[in-house]
């Protein structure tokens, strides 16, 4: 295959599999038409709207519950799932929304039902056989580390998962003088001359990326050979931004300043540009306030009647956080936790808290706890898309702990954000470290895209109680 398709297109596959799943929906949804027209007549033109605009919703909803992450992992009746809360998500929005603005689109609820009947069989069935036979290997490149010490482990130990190398091969760790010995298996280290053959192997092996992870690097990297592999077409890479492109986080035990204030992002400028600015979010806020207070005053009533009455305590709880810069706010949420939780001072809270109400459980698995903190955006102590806000109490110990944990408050926080959607429950430092590797990734990388299919998918976080 040609390296040069074969390298930089390293998401051929993804397009491929969009492709496929735009197709296969606009034909379950001419043949729904077709079947319809024997009950109902339908014109051509009419047919061709509706194809366009069912494929957008159901691609758009499959989004929003997670079926376009690349390292989703279910098994036969999980994809189906996923699949049949995408059908029901888009039909109502086709038939709640769209076709309530636009009546004279709408062809009827017998086509609706049955292109969502054939693309529940289709868009399965199709999901199935993509990953069975593992399709991503047409465009996955061959990737040599040149590094088999402390630093070059982190890949090692991060990416063992087939999930995790889709859109790569590793061929093998080519040791440098400098490394610290012991962090990768003999197996896959790889006896290369690399100061004198590092150009001539990447050749004749096919190489397409460099990996640059050697634990010393002062005077030990093969200079000539590094600058005549990128001449040829052979990409090379700091470990820092590998890990970035392959997991959507910064490693922060590998950050060092020079990184940081030469690597491209971290920008503040053109702010309506990187992220939604106070009016859209106020705005935002409000709409979305208008959609749920029903539910907010249900939560209320439930919460006063299931201990409320009882210990006189509110059915909201306001807690001091950090946001933007460092200065604190107060934070607003339903309570769910006992009134006497934090009888013993400031404590992290678990996946399995006993603190936990008998509602609270429920409602902090489904974020309506979170509801209302549409009070702070409305505010502007937060905005839609941002880190979570944290404690002033741990803040002072993570700060401490944890390298360039300040600097996660560069920016507004949010009501979710990155790490919600990449990391599971956490309430340890550990937790907090490895969710800042995806908070800083969300601070180089923000912009009012990225906010928008942060939104759409925190509906996965919603609908399946996922993280916090």
């Amino acid at each position: 295959m040609n390296k040069a398709v074969r390298y930089g297109n390293n998401t051929l596959a993804d397009k491929l599999f969009l492709l496929g799943e735009m197709l296969l929906l606009l034909a379950s949804s001419f043949a729904a038409s077709y079947i319809n027209s024997f009950y109902q007549p339908i014109e051509q033109e009419l047919s061709a709207i509706n194809a366009v605009l069912f494929t957008g919703c159901v691609m758009l909803c499959a989004l929003s519950v997670g079926l376009y992450d690349q390292k989703l992992r279910e098994d036969t009746g999980g994809v189906l799932k996923r699949v049949v809360i995408t059908l029901l998500l888009a039909a109502i929005l086709l038939e709640v929304v769209i076709f309530n603005l636009a009546p004279s689109l709408q062809i009827g609820y017998t086509y609706s039902l049955i292109a969502s009947a054939i693309s529940i069989a289709t868009l399965t069935s199709f999901r199935l056989l993509f990953h069975y036979h593992d399709i991503t290997k047409i465009s996955r490149r061959r990737v040599l580390i040149l590094g088999a010490g402390e630093r070059a482990s982190i890949i090692e130990r991060r990416m063992r998962r087939n999930v995790d190398k889709r859109n790569f091969e590793i061929h093998g760790f080519v040791e440098i003088e400098g490394d610290v010995a012991g962090h990768i298996p003999d197996a896959k280290i790889l006896h290369v001359d690399y100061k004198e053959a590092l150009y001539e192997y990447a050749v004749e092996n096919e190489i397409d990326q460099l990996v640059i992870a050697c634990d010393e690097r002062r005077n030990m990297l093969p200079v000539e050979h590094l600058f005549k592999c990128k001449t040829r077409g052979i990409d090379v890479i700091e470990i820092l931004d590998f890990i970035e492109q392959e997991t959507g986080q910064i490693a922060v035990n590998l950050i060092y300043p020079s990184w940081v204030i030469y690597s491209n992002g971290f920008e503040m400028n053109h702010r309506f540009k990187t992220s939604l600015d106070h009016r859209l979010n106020a705005l935002l806020a409000f709409a979305v306030l208008f959609l749920v207070w029903p539910l907010m005053l249900i939560t209320a009533l439930v919460i006063y009647f299931d201990d409320g009455r009882r210990t006189g305590a509110s059915v909201f709880y306001r807690q001091i956080r950090i946001g933007i810069d460092g200065k604190p706010f107060q934070i607003l949420k339903f309570r769910s936790m006992r009134p006497d939780a934090e009888a013993g001072g400031a404590q992290w809270a678990s996946k399995n808290d006993s603190r936990v109400t008998s509602i609270g459980g429920f409602i902090r698995k489904y974020r309506i706890d979170e509801l209302p903190q549409l009070f702070n955006i409305i505010r502007g102590d937060m905005g839609f898309v941002g880190p979570r806000p944290e404690r002033p109490e741990f803040v002072e110990q993570l700060v401490k702990e944890i390298p360039y944990y300040a600097q996660r408050h560069n920016v507004k926080p949010g009501l979710t954000g990155w790490a919600q959607l990449k990391y599971p429950y956490g309430s340890t430092t550990e937790d907090a470290q490895e969710k800042l590797k995806f908070d800083l990734y969300y601070i180089k990388h923000r912009t009012l895209l990225l906010d928008i299919v942060i939104l759409i998918r925190t509906v996965e976080v919603v609908l399946f109680g996922k993280g916090r």
